[in-house]
């Protein structure tokens, strides 16, 4: 995220410009501006070398008018509270535009995972459910992974959650293995996910997917799936890859006249989704600076990094031929930002449509535990298109009707839902 931006007042910012144009009552927006509750709580782990390092955690549960909190759980040096609250407000609006009956939360630790040894994630994956535990549950705030974590560290955290508890609760915690309650597809779902959204936008503008161009910025599960889905779905090629170089501490661009590869990539790359530049270069790929994906002369720009990438500054390196921004990552693009890309008519898929793949799946998963019955791959990847193509069709629906810009669309529809839900509930 830049160091200028904060993502909670951009979130907040975001949600403001729309609640004036609904016209929303005053006590309505005050409570929908900030979480309902908030954790913030230390985690002491014994290293490996045998010292005591505290590690401060977090959990903060936005909105659950339409059901149990749902967010994942971000590894990351630069998580603040502010990073959660903003990310948890999101995921209220992303489970409510995907129309699942789930609200909006989001966790973390401030840590840098990668220079933690396997015994030591093991220990603050446990400690962080140690400390919240009593406030997290099936019918409470389901966490899964995000940045900085994965499938085996929700694994430890469901089976810490389930022996405090005194039984086994695969619902509690979902993106966990196949075969310790994990979904099939879960892996592939948000990347694909915004490939779903991708091709439903191509169809609006009326352009050719088989002749489409893409550049991708980062390179973890979100951009992975998206990169292999752009070429395996829609029979696109994407130009290039932005990632984080870990040895250099420092993102690069890496290319290839032909197209990328993803599959050769994802075999070069880290758990934390860097690419080991020395083993592409061989093979033909060229490396840029971190910020060329930018500037390159495709129809669409997929940002799967952090927030606040694409700013009012670096937004005027983009290329006059993009059409499509479609954002993999949560927060991408700075409202100042977005300022250009509607005067200039660019087709925006706004974050909390375009990757609630991710959290759908998730939706899916605590599904099959709560029947303890699971679904081939294909049926779940099925179930995940039909979900996201209703879901970019309310929004686009949305979009022309009031004749607004498709971010602003995607939070009529999800505020909406929510205040719906609340009047429903009897809490307005």
């Amino acid at each position: 995220m830049s160091n200028t931006t904060n993502a909670f007042e951009m979130a907040q910012s975001q949600f403001d410009d729309v609640a004036e144009m609904l016209n929303l009552d005053p006590q309505v927006r005050e409570m929908l501006r900030w979480p309902t509750r908030e954790f913030k709580f230390q985690i002491p782990v014994k290293m490996d070398d045998g010292n005591i390092r505290v590690f401060f955690g977090y959990r903060i549960q936005h909105n659950d008018a339409r059901g149990p909190s749902k967010g994942g759980i971000r590894f990351h040096p630069s998580e603040t509270m502010d990073t959660v609250r903003a990310l948890s407000m999101w995921m209220t609006w992303k489970c409510a535009v995907a129309d699942i009956p789930l609200g909006g939360g989001k966790g973390g630790v401030a840590v840098d995972s990668s220079t933690l040894s396997l015994a030591e994630k093991e220990k603050l994956t446990r400690g962080w459910i140690g400390q919240i535990y009593r406030n997290i549950g099936p019918r409470l705030d389901v966490p899964a992974p995000d940045v900085g974590t994965n499938s085996q560290m929700m694994g430890w955290m469901m089976d810490e959650y389930s022996k405090l508890v005194g039984q086994y609760t695969p619902g509690v915690i979902t993106g966990k293995p196949v075969g310790s309650g994990g979904s099939l597809g879960r892996t592939e779902a948000t990347g694909y996910g915004v490939i779903y959204t991708v091709r439903e936008a191509m169809k609006h503008l009326k352009l050719d997917p088989a002749k489409a161009t893409a550049a991708v910025q980062g390179f973890g599960n979100v951009a992975q799936y998206a990169a292999k889905g752009f070429k395996e779905i829609l029979g696109g090629k994407v130009v290039c890859v932005s990632c984080w170089d870990r040895e250099e501490r420092a993102p690069f661009t890496i290319s290839h006249p032909d197209g990328v590869d993803a599959d050769f990539l994802m075999s070069i790359t880290d758990q934390y989704g860097s690419i080991e530049k020395k083993k592409a270069v061989p093979e033909g790929y060229i490396i840029e600076d971190g910020d060329a994906w930018l500037s390159k002369d495709v129809d669409v720009l997929i940002p799967s990094a952090l927030e606040a990438q694409i700013t009012g500054d670096s937004v005027k390196k983009i290329s006059d031929r993009v059409k499509i921004v479609a954002e993999g990552a949560n927060g991408p693009t700075t409202p100042e930002a977005d300022v250009v890309f509607e005067k200039n008519n660019i087709f925006i898929i706004p974050d909390f449509l375009c990757n609630a793949g991710g959290v759908t799946v998730s939706y899916f998963e605590g599904v099959q535990n709560d029947m303890n019955f699971y679904w081939q791959k294909d049926e779940v990847l099925n179930r995940l298109d039909t979900k996201m193509t209703r879901a970019f069709a309310n929004v686009l629906e949305m979009s022309e009707r009031e004749k607004v810009f498709m971010r602003d669309a995607a939070y009529m529809v999800s505020i909406g839902k929510v205040v719906e839900a609340m009047e429903m509930r009897g809490w307005l």
